[in-house]
């Protein structure tokens, strides 16, 4: 349907527009109907509808409809698979137009910064360009359905302590690297039809009312064409907002901050033009659901209860396996753990679902005929220990061919509003798992949590399993999944350190309440722990499968790679094992031209391939200049320096199977400002100021090296000198010390040769 908005919004009155920029109550936003503008309704999300038809809150705490528990973003990031979660997405988005929803709150693509973030089973990974594409892809699915999506929290949201009002204090580059890229991918390759802002402050200035996040960056760099709505309560100054870029209030303040915007348009400091636009950016919103209903769209929950189980049947992690899986048919089992009976399928908070049903893997494994006798242990909700329960936990496990055991994080642990105070499982769970493993050595742990945890007893176990939160399906999907029935293929969108201390962010999160300094910058996760040769648990990318995997035949591109345009990559990947299997290849790039401050290696392609016993496949990927890149603050622009770059390809940031090497040309030239403290290291690379110091480095070798033969080598030998010391000695020396060391000529040249560099540099 045509609609003409700005004619819409020239007879809409002051109050009626400023009225548009806040919700009617917690989940519906304003209408005009004499201007036929509806009341559109939005709902939480983003792994199922939290649609609250009644009484409304923003923590999981009133009832909402009966809904399909999808798994969480820890679990659907480590499928690695796009397609998997565009299909998701779909799904979400026909229940979406079943139950008249306008828009979807999620993805949620925080970087997991810390694992103690208790919102971190929402979010997807602590690598951004893993977070970008797995959101675009479930933006893209939603959104095929015309119902909006909310990406959040917008931006550097990474903790729950006094999220409402902490200042994430990070330097530009980490930001650009680490802390936008996943929003920058999604609005750039799905635009979502909504970014919610995050309720912190961003360098001391709240992101609600931020201009270089909501519209230097969001609008005017990358392109958003949808409404910016705040996190419930994010406003800080609502007019202030108007002027960064905020369009809408959630949930509204029942007019209060509503008439702000009213007296600032007729006292004149907002102009009007602003609110306008806000207007018009939500009215597009409003009306692209309004004008594309689907009638013929069906919420059967039933059908998605399978889906949902066939998606964490991807999604789970097998990390440890020394044969043991998957379990045989008719072997005698003991299932050990409330959580093989109540498994915690999904985090607490705004986020929490209204299950249809649950599949426990207790119950599936009886309808299958399992031969399995289950035994509490030790209770899902909290951490207490039981002697008798933990006695007959070891005897069933003595009698047992194999004892699994269903460990987890409780609610009260992990959940949205807190954060863990530690890493750890709940001491009657990790008592329960190193006496079972005493008196068997088959003993398999099953994992239902949101984020890393400490294993202590991982080298006493056969096997670990890591379901994470997987939705409301889990039970069936780990019964598959144990017993062969499918094959293991997801690999973790996380590194699980040793320990907490191991962490990047362990010296400075969640900081002192006002603030929280970023001080590893972009040493985040993987990034840190391979600078640091530090062991971890288990890798960034890790997953084992129950058939093996071999890659050949890397093809690399001839010619350089430029500014523009981009090459191709490619690489075989057969399974060399004997059952059909899934392999999460993952690309990684490392500069290898020295550039001070680089990461090791960064993930820059991935995809998920599924071949049968003896089957190759081609894998092929696309690499641009920005994958090559790092955020120079200096150009305020994405930089690579021309040289070598290694291509890394693997099934694990620890496990790179195949390198070959890129080359890459590029006529960006690095900012470079000469005065007495700049070094003849800086000049020497730079390729404009190169050449014109080539003569006076001459010159300096010739005066330093005037002294010749034995004469020579013994003041070299005397003063511990050698090649090696003096050219780092003079790699490092300022102009303003060349006069010590060049003789009064050269000094007398310099500064007519830093007016000429700088000239050369285009520097005023």
């Amino acid at each position: 349907m045509e609609r003409d908005i700005k004619k819409i919004i020239s007879e809409m009155t002051l109050e009626e527009k400023a009225g548009m920029c806040s919700g009617e109550d917690f989940w519906h936003l304003k209408k005009v109907e004499r201007l036929g503008i509806p009341a559109v309704m939005v709902s939480d999300g983003p792994h199922g509808l939290r649609k609250q038809p009644d009484e409304a809150d923003h923590l999981g705490i009133g009832e909402s409809i009966v809904a399909v528990c999808f798994p969480a973003a820890c679990a659907t990031a480590s499928s690695f698979d796009t397609e998997l979660m565009n299909e998701m997405g779909k799904t979400l988005g026909e229940e979406c137009q079943a139950e008249d929803l306008s828009v979807l709150l999620g993805p949620a693509v925080n970087i997991k910064r810390s694992p103690l973030c208790g919102r971190n089973f929402e979010y997807l990974s602590e690598d951004p360009y893993l977070a970008g594409k797995m959101a675009a892809s479930y933006i893209n699915g939603v959104q095929s359905w015309d119902v909006g999506t909310s990406i959040k929290h917008y931006a550097a949201n990474n903790q729950e302590y006094n999220r409402m009002s902490c200042s994430s204090n990070l330097s530009e580059r980490t930001f650009r690297e680490i802390y936008l890229p996943a929003f920058e991918t999604a609005v750039k390759e799905a635009q979502p039809k909504t970014v919610m802002c995050s309720y912190n402050k961003i360098n001391g200035t709240y992101a609600s009312e931020n201009r270089h996040l909501l519209t230097e960056i969001l609008r005017d760099e990358w392109g958003f064409e949808g409404y910016v709505m705040t996190d419930w309560g994010a406003v800080a100054d609502r007019v202030k907002g108007i002027v960064a870029g905020l369009d809408l209030e959630m949930p509204g303040s029942g007019g209060f901050n509503d008439a702000k915007i009213v007296a600032a348009v007729k006292d004149g400091s907002l102009d009007e033009a602003l609110l306008d636009k806000a207007v018009e950016n939500i009215l597009k919103v409003v009306f692209s659901y309004v004008d594309h209903r689907h009638p013929e769209a069906v919420f059967d929950r039933d059908a998605d209860h399978g889906k949902a189980t066939d998606i964490e049947t991807e999604c789970a992690v097998l990390l440890e396996n020394n044969g043991v899986l998957p379990l045989k048919a008719g072997m005698k089992v003991a299932y050990i753990g409330e959580y093989a009976q109540k498994p915690r399928y999904q985090g607490g908070g705004s986020s929490h679902i209204n299950a249809s049903r649950v599949s426990s893997a207790l119950d599936s494994a009886k309808e299958k005929g399992r031969e399995v006798a289950y035994v509490k242990g030790f209770p899902a909700d909290r951490d207490e220990e039981d002697a008798g329960e933990l006695a007959a936990a070891v005897q069933a496990a003595k009698e047992a061919e194999a004892a699994v055991i269903f460990a987890g994080l409780p609610d009260v642990i992990e959940s949205e509003g807190y954060d863990r105070k530690d890493m750890k499982l709940p001491a009657c769970q990790n008592r329960m798992i190193e006496e079972v493993a005493k008196v068997q050595p088959n003993t398999i742990v099953v994992l239902h949590n949101g984020s890393p945890i400490e294993a202590p007893w991982a080298g006493q176990v056969a096997a670990v399993l890591e379901m994470y939160l997987g939705g409301q399906g889990v039970g069936e999907a780990a019964d598959r999944l144990l017993y062969g029935e499918a094959n293991p293929s997801g690999h973790l969108a996380e590194t699980f350190p040793l320990r907490l201390e191991d962490n990047p962010s362990y010296l400075n999160f969640p900081g002192d309440g006002a603030n929280v300094n970023y001080a590893e910058g972009v040493y985040v996760g993987y990034r840190y722990y391979d600078a640091k040769k530090m062991p971890v648990r288990w890798a960034f990318g890790h997953g084992l499968s129950y058939t093996t995997f071999a890659y050949s035949n890397l093809k690399m591109p001839e010619g350089a790679l430029g500014d523009t345009g981009s090459v191709k990559v490619s690489v075989d990947v057969k399974n060399t094992g004997s059952v059909e299997g899934k392999e999460a290849v993952q690309l990684y790039v490392s500069d290898r031209n020295g550039t001070a401050g680089r990461p090791v290696k960064e993930l820059k392609g991935f995809a998920k391939v599924g071949l049968k016993p003896g089957e190759t496949k081609t894998v092929e990927f696309t690499l641009t200049a920005r994958d090559l890149s790092f955020y120079h603050e200096g150009l305020g622009d994405w930089y690579a320096p021309a040289g070598t770059y290694g291509i890394l390809i693997g099934g694990a940031s620890d496990r790179i199977a195949v390198e070959g090497e890129l080359l890459f040309r590029t006529e960006k030239l690095p900012p470079l400002y000469v005065d007495g403290a700049t070094t003849l290291g800086e000049l020497l690379a730079h390729p404009v100021t190169a050449p014109m110091m080539e003569p006076v480095v001459k010159g300096m070798q010739e005066k330093m090296g005037g002294m010749q033969g034995e004469d020579a080598e013994k003041t070299a030998d005397a003063l511990g000198t050698g090649a090696e010391m003096m050219e780092a000695m003079m790699k490092g020396m300022p102009l303003k010390s060349l006069s010590s060391f060049a003789g009064p000529e050269v000094a007398g040249q310099m500064e007519q040769l830093v007016q000429a560099m700088n000239r050369a540099l285009g520097n005023a």
